[in-house]
């Protein structure tokens, strides 16, 4: 069943479409538009960081700019064009791995892994989430969308679903770049903006990671071992009955020389993948032409005919347009708060509630504010240009340290991305397992909840120790 879908059931209340869901979002961001006063920060270069920063205490209302409700379809096709690149990323990693998918190697290599880690299968698991967890210190999550089909066929064959499959990547992946042990695009510009040495405190970010980590591992194995049990009770029962038909039907296929040949291939792209992204600086348009690449030598290597590839790329992406054009439509949301000039007015008043708060708990309220506002400016450097100006007077101002400032704001950047539904590396996620968001929410809303208090107290612990050096 295509995700996004249900059946329709008499005298059940079914959760809406996920469009659905979106669009109400896109229409409440309008009219928040109507209601928030629009207001403006002055922005002036920082030499440290090359960014436009605010000047925090120059803050203005302005004229109100109220979005027409009748713009919001045009809304929707700017956030289309403005999040083509990931959006074509889905569609081509979707269309090359299906190709891969067909030859089998997957399915034959899975089958060999499963054998070899038998009883051990838990064991996958913590490793592949510290792989991820480790590789994403330092780079962004969206560079390992690609991996998540590999994670969700393995998972399968151990008798897992996909979710399992995706949270061995992105929830890795996800605790790596939250934690922002040495990520230069969160952590080093909010450090700069804040005058502190490139990735001081170190330390304690990584202690972070790893406390993170094992909360999130008890976590995704408590599930697993559940739907092990009893495959019923998985949340995606539907799509795991639909998908191992496909997968399953070669679970048992001798690992051939034809099948080596392949994974030489989809290794080597891959390697080339996280060389290029890490030291040539690769964005999104570069992974997807690497994918087409892929695709066509590997199917050429397997003995697919070029009409074959094409045929079987196409339904690949065709499989995932549904979850790829929620990242467009979802982008509406951003370009309308900031049409509405109203994210300098949230920023203004959050600033203005912390510094309300009990010294002990504000550490806790600056990471709780950070994840407030990651929902209206996905762009982690875009949010620490725009907060840290603010966010740092008012550290000075209560006693908190900058460092601890810095921390929450990595923790409120990160960890939201992977609930909000404008979040392009979860909604990539999601398309490629073909999981629909409220399915999602339904599996992580409780791991997200163990985060905010997790994150809260790390916190809280920085701001009592004086988390330095200042």
């Amino acid at each position: 069943m295509a995700s996004g879908q249900k059946k329709e059931t008499k005298g059940k209340l079914n959760f809406p479409h996920t469009y659905v869901i979106i669009f109400l979002l896109i229409v409440i961001a309008t009219a928040l538009t109507w209601i928030i006063p629009a207001g403006h920060f002055p922005r002036v270069k920082d030499l440290a960081t090359g960014k436009s920063v605010i000047v925090a205490d120059q803050f203005a209302f302005i004229k109100n700019t109220p979005v027409n409700p009748l713009d919001i379809p045009l809304k929707i096709v700017d956030g289309l064009n403005k999040s083509s690149s990931i959006v074509f990323l889905i569609l081509i990693v979707g269309g090359a791995f299906h190709v891969i998918i067909k030859t089998g190697m997957f399915q034959a290599l899975a089958g060999k892994v499963t054998k070899a880690f038998s009883h051990k299968e838990e064991l996958i698991i913590p490793a592949f989430t510290t792989i991820f967890a480790l590789a994403c210190m330092s780079m962004g999550v969206n560079t390992f969308i690609g991996f998540a089909p590999v994670a969700i066929i393995l998972a399968r064959t151990m008798g897992y679903d996909a979710l399992v499959g995706v949270s061995m990547v992105a929830l890795g992946g996800a605790i790596g770049f939250s934690t922002g042990t040495f990520n230069p695009f969160t952590t080093g510009v909010a450090q700069a903006l804040a005058g502190l040495p490139m990735f001081s405190g170190a330390s304690y970010r990584f202690f972070c990671l790893v406390v993170f980590l094992i909360v999130t591992n008890i976590y995704i194995i408590s599930y697993a071992k559940k739907i092990k049990k009893n495959p019923e009770l998985s949340i995606v029962a539907d799509l795991e009955k639909s998908e191992n038909d496909l997968e399953n039907s070669n679970s048992d296929l001798e690992f051939t020389k034809k099948h080596i040949a392949v994974l030489i291939i989809v290794l080597g792209f891959f390697t080339l993948l996280v060389y290029g992204g890490a030291n040539w600086h690769w964005k999104l348009n570069q992974s997807s032409a690497l994918f087409i690449w892929m695709a066509i030598v590997a199917g050429l290597v397997y003995g697919f005919s070029p009409s074959t590839i094409a045929k079987e790329f196409v339904n690949g992406a065709k499989a995932l347009l549904f979850g790829a054009l929620i990242i467009g439509i979802a982008r509406a949301i951003s370009i309308i708060l900031g049409d509405g000039n109203i994210l300098d007015t949230a920023v203004y008043y959050l600033g203005n509630w912390l510094a309300s708060m009990p010294r002990i708990l504000q550490g806790a309220g600056m990471f709780l504010m950070q994840l407030v506002i990651n929902g209206l400016i996905t762009s982690g450097s875009g949010q620490a240009a725009v907060t840290m100006p603010v966010m740092l007077p008012v550290a000075d101002m209560v006693g908190m340290t900058r460092q601890t400032a810095v921390l929450a704001f990595n923790f409120g950047d990160g960890l939201s991305n992977y609930v909000l539904p404008t979040s392009s590396a979860l909604m990539g996620f999601l398309a490629i397992a073909n999981i629909s968001y409220e399915k999602w929410m339904k599996y992580m809303g409780k791991l997200f909840l163990i985060w905010l208090i997790t994150g809260s107290v790390l916190v809280i612990i920085a701001n009592s120790i004086g988390y330095g050096p200042f």
